[in-house]
């Protein structure tokens, strides 16, 4: 008996999810930067959409005096030019959100701001601690009154408290990142500084760029084109960068030999056009198609590649095999994560509302469909039953990364493994239960050559191989 049924309801919960996207501006000749923010969550706006916000402050202004606006929802939807216009500074801090730890309510939305002893201090975080629980109760028991039910108001917590023992912020920034663990990319707006650090791991992405006398901080590489600004480098694995009115500051005390920055990111999560450590994401996901070619052939006679990420990969899939690459879906680009899925005893698919099959495209051949994973499998099913109904005679899936085998901890959705369709079935039994003809996966051992010879990666979602003792329990949601 089939026991992942293809239920309409998972269409989104069966995706895996990114955790946050951050973005920070300092304009040293005292200009508002909110619109800047604006559209930089904008180009951000794939790393999460259940919410976002944006704070600011102005360094030449009253000391500790931040404006924020926060809410659920798209950034479009939340913000106007009339809530732009009352956000006034120069110095500010923006984020998008999508929960793995914490309930998804405003309450909840980044970025995060703290009035205590030495000031305010306004945080935005990308990432997933693994000591959250033991560090709120710890912070409990002395005094802390929580506010959300999220990590990164540990984090917060942490940096003010260690702010009233040394004498600046990055300080305290160090000091609380010698007690949290796990998964984190922070940005930190003080009155007169924007610092940004990295976990000692560099799970989470975060870089440099400038534009004239305009500093900036981003989750991803494509942020900081959107803006017109130029990038100028990767924020290292632990490194703690302070940028303020005589530039940038660098410490890398914190930094360590071994690195565990996520693969999915090549894979899934960043945008085609975001680039990190010198490697586009457009090429690593072309070069995925390209090992999927030459490790899982096929005849066929047309390749085609679920929207977004598996569009690359079926080019390159195309491009190695000499099979014709095509379009064989149309995605409606409108439709947003929280849109009102159809109940069961309705006839609307809600794989069919976010996509549609082009029958000219696929009937009477011989298909290859790339995607970029297969979480519980009910989606990819649905995909595979749009196909063959539209025509196909085969319906070959190809996916580009390896079979999910183990939860993530560190801020990727990846749910626990009784739920992971790969984790308790063959690839045959998965290829049977989604309907194909046939399924191929990227081998873990060629995941270095999709990102041409770069180590240092963290794969534990598909080898169990965690760089960081993982939890006896499975925490993720706990705090919400």
């Amino acid at each position: 008996m089939n026991k992942y049924p293809v239920n309409d309801s998972f269409y989104d919960e069966d995706r895996v999810h990114e955790e946050c996207g951050v973005f920070g501006v300092y304009d040293f000749d005292g200009k508002d930067v909110s619109s800047t923010i604006y559209y930089g969550l904008f180009a951000l706006q794939h790393r999460g959409q259940e919410s976002c916000g944006i704070a600011v402050s102005d360094t030449k202004g009253p000391k500790g005096k931040v404006i924020s606006h926060k809410d659920m929802g798209l950034v479009n939807d939340v913000f106007n030019s009339e809530i732009l216009e009352q956000l006034k500074g120069n110095i500010g801090i923006g984020h998008v959100r999508y929960s793995t730890a914490g309930s998804s309510v405003r309450e909840n939305a980044q970025p995060l701001v703290l009035n205590y002893v030495k000031g305010t201090l306004g945080m935005a975080h990308n990432g997933n601690l693994l000591n959250a629980v033991e560090l709120r109760d710890e912070l409990s028991y002395t005094g802390a009154i929580f506010q959300t039910t999220i990590d990164s108001e540990v984090i917060a917590y942490l940096i003010a408290r260690e702010r009233l023992k040394v004498g600046t912020v990055e300080e305290a920034v160090k000091n609380a990142m010698l007690k949290i663990k796990g998964a984190y990319s922070l940005i930190v707006m003080s009155p007169r500084k924007l610092i940004g650090a990295r976990d000692p791991f560099g799970f989470k992405p975060l870089c440099i760029g400038k534009r004239d006398n305009t500093y900036f901080l981003s989750s991803e590489t494509c942020a900081l084109d959107t803006v017109g600004a130029t990038f100028i480098r990767d924020v290292l694995p632990g490194e703690i960068v302070t940028i303020t009115q005589d530039g940038i500051a660098s410490d890398t005390s914190m930094m360590r030999d071994e690195t565990a920055k996520c693969i999915f990111e090549y894979i899934y999560f960043a945008r085609p056009d975001s680039k990190f450590d010198g490697m586009g994401v457009y090429e690593s996901r072309i070069n995925a198609g390209r090992i999927l070619a030459k490790t899982h052939p096929v005849e066929a006679d047309v390749v085609v590649g679920v929207p977004e990420s598996g569009n690359p990969a079926a080019l390159g899939y195309a491009m190695e095999s000499g099979i014709p690459y095509g379009n064989a879906f149309i995605k409606n680009n409108y439709v947003g994560r929280t849109f009102i899925k159809p109940k069961q005893e309705q006839r609307e698919s809600s794989v069919m509302v976010k996509l549609n099959v082009l029958k000219e495209a696929i009937e009477g051949k011989r298909v290859v469909m790339i995607d970029d994973s297969i979480v519980r499998g009910t989606t990819c099913a649905r995909i595979v039953s749009l196909l063959k109904n539209a025509g196909a005679k085969e319906v070959h899936v190809r996916i580009s990364s390896p079979p999910f085998l183990h939860p993530c901890y560190f801020g990727t959705d990846i749910p626990s493994e009784e739920q992971l369709i790969a984790s308790g079935n063959t690839v045959e039994q998965v290829c049977k239960i989604i309907g194909a003809d046939s399924l191929g996966y990227l081998e873990v051992d060629r995941l270095s050559e999709m990102i041409c010879g770069r180590t240092g990666f963290c794969d534990a979602c598909f080898t169990g191989n965690y760089p960081v003792e993982p939890p006896t329990i499975d925490i993720r949601g706990e705090m919400g």
